[in-house]
């Protein structure tokens, strides 16, 4: 089946045995018959108790049951663990609004409890806030690949180097292979339409006709293909910095390179501006040369102060976090100055994400297993080694400080088959959403929140023009929180896109 096709077909809604946008029966109601796998998985009982790992006594936890393989929905069942914060005026209450961790891999029972203090009080009114872990994240059914430890990050990334392509690949492979050995039974089921799968069950089982989603970066995305999968669900959609779900993964990240460039420029322009209180150099070539020096140095021998010893790998985390938000560039830039000076930098937060405190059974690698997972499995990679060869001259030549890592081979070239189609926007049929991002956006680069827009029809974009990511509500910019918050509100989007 072509990938359209796919997408198409699957893009019924899964509460009753109907008809796809194409006319085709839809795979949820092809498996289910007349009572379709949403609603059968919608009946069961929910008992809500304490969240592991989480302190608030407010935030009340669940287990659903969902299929491992919704093509065989009478076999094999995993556990999405799903947290609640009730709406804080029963009588205003409009329904639900569902939130998820980005990454992906990134956990979202917790999110709920630290989303509520940034919303608006007529937002908190109307919407119990329900968070979930995707599928073998955490505390739902967690997967890992057998390491002993998180890739800084939570992401398998090298970067090439003269002659070091035979090892990358070889490492790649052995990745993969691992993988295999430890989680095999589940990737092929790790997708951002399973996910959205889920989120369906997640919404029967809550006894909702729709649901709103409010969801950042991979999240965004994730909202982009429920939307796609299940229009007839959709309410009030609100995409922050999404993904487009047509290039991942392969595409996206050679596509965004570029950005990655840019972002450093501005980063080192900012600290060169700042040389007195960084030293790092008083031009922004002197500053990228300082701080790709460290890292390259890094790659030879950590460097080791006050006990820990910094590889290369975590150096370049920490400069991706630093060109991801302009706020953050003086703390990116001190880091770096108290290494180039041989002194204990102040990071304060982790460069390889913790395992999550008080949630037992978790593998040691479940950020990192879950992010290739998905990332593999949403999309086609090369499977010729020579593919990647070619990315990395181009690439590196055009882009000498990210392209090397971009366009290098993953572990996705020796993935195991996925069986699940990709799920193309061109099927969208839902109602229209609101798409929010930042001009400036380095993680996700402005052209993917504009192309979820335009094909998403209906749609409207709110812009602000900052150096950030996912903007919605942290960045605290009043216009586009406000556009935000009259939608969430009151249902309307903007008459036309709003730049802030």
């Amino acid at each position: 089946m072509a990938a359209s096709q796919g997408a198409a077909s699957q893009g019924a809604d899964s509460a009753a045995a109907e008809r796809s946008t194409d006319g085709t029966e839809s795979t949820e109601a092809a498996a289910g018959g007349a009572d379709s796998v949403a609603g059968r998985f919608g009946r069961q009982e929910l008992h809500w108790g304490d969240c592991a790992g989480v302190a608030d006594p407010a935030l009340r936890c669940t287990e659903v049951a969902v299929p491992l393989d919704y093509h065989r929905p009478n076999g094999r069942k995993i556990t999405i663990v799903v947290s609640r914060l009730p709406a804080t005026d029963p009588t205003r209450r409009r329904g639900v609004l569902l939130t998820t961790g980005g990454g992906p891999g990134g956990p979202g029972v917790p999110l709920p409890s630290s989303l509520a203090p940034l919303l608006s009080s007529e937002v908190r009114a109307r919407y119990d806030l329900i968070g979930f872990d995707m599928r073998f994240v955490e505390r739902s059914t967690p997967i890992g690949c057998g390491q002993d430890v998180e890739e800084p990050g939570g992401y398998w990334v090298r970067t090439a180097t003269s002659g070091s392509f035979p090892a990358d690949t070889a490492e790649a492979r052995a990745y993969a292979r691992a993988c295999v050995r430890a989680a095999g039974w589940a990737l092929p089921h790790a997708t951002t339409a399973n996910a959205a799968r889920d989120m369906d069950v997640i919404r029967a089982a809550l006894g909702e006709e729709k649901i709103s989603y409010l969801g950042g970066s991979y999240a965004g995305m994730l909202g982009a293909v429920y939307s796609t999968l299940f229009p007839r669900r959709v309410d009030r959609f609100v995409l922050d910095s999404p993904p487009n779900p047509d290039t991942v993964w392969r595409a996206y990240e050679l596509a965004r390179t570029p950005a990655f460039e840019a972002g450093t420029a501005a980063f080192a322009a900012w600290t060169a501006q700042r040389n007195a209180d960084y030293g790092l150099g008083d031009t922004a070539q002197k500053v990228t040369d300082a701080v790709t020096g460290l890292i390259r140095r890094a790659r030879t021998a950590p460097i080791v102060v006050a006990g820990h010893a910094w590889t290369s790998d975590e150096l370049g985390t920490l400069l991706v976090v630093g060109i991801y938000d302009e706020r953050s560039f003086g703390l990116v830039a001190a880091a770096f100055a108290a290494l180039a000076a041989g002194r204990e930098p102040f990071v304060p937060f982790p460069l390889r994400p913790l395992p999550p405190a008080g949630v037992p059974g978790v593998p040691a690698d479940n950020h990192t297993a879950t992010n290739m997972a998905y990332r593999c499995g949403d999309g086609p990679w090369p499977r010729d080694p020579r593919d990647y060869l070619r990315d990395i001259a181009s690439y590196s030549e055009r882009y000498p400080l990210f392209g090397p890592a971009n366009a290098n081979i993953t572990p996705c070239a020796f993935w195991p088959r996925i069986e699940d189609e990709p799920v193309r926007l061109s099927a969208n049929r839902s109602p229209g959403v609101l798409v929010t991002a930042a001009l400036r956006d380095v993680a996700v680069p402005i052209a993917n929140s504009r192309a979820v827009a335009a094909r998403i029809r209906g749609s409207r974009m709110v812009t602000i023009d900052a150096h950030t990511h996912a903007p919605y509500p942290a960045y605290g910019n009043a216009c586009l929180n406000g556009a935000v918050d009259a939608f969430l509100t009151t249902g309307t989007l903007p008459a036309a896109d709003v730049a802030c």
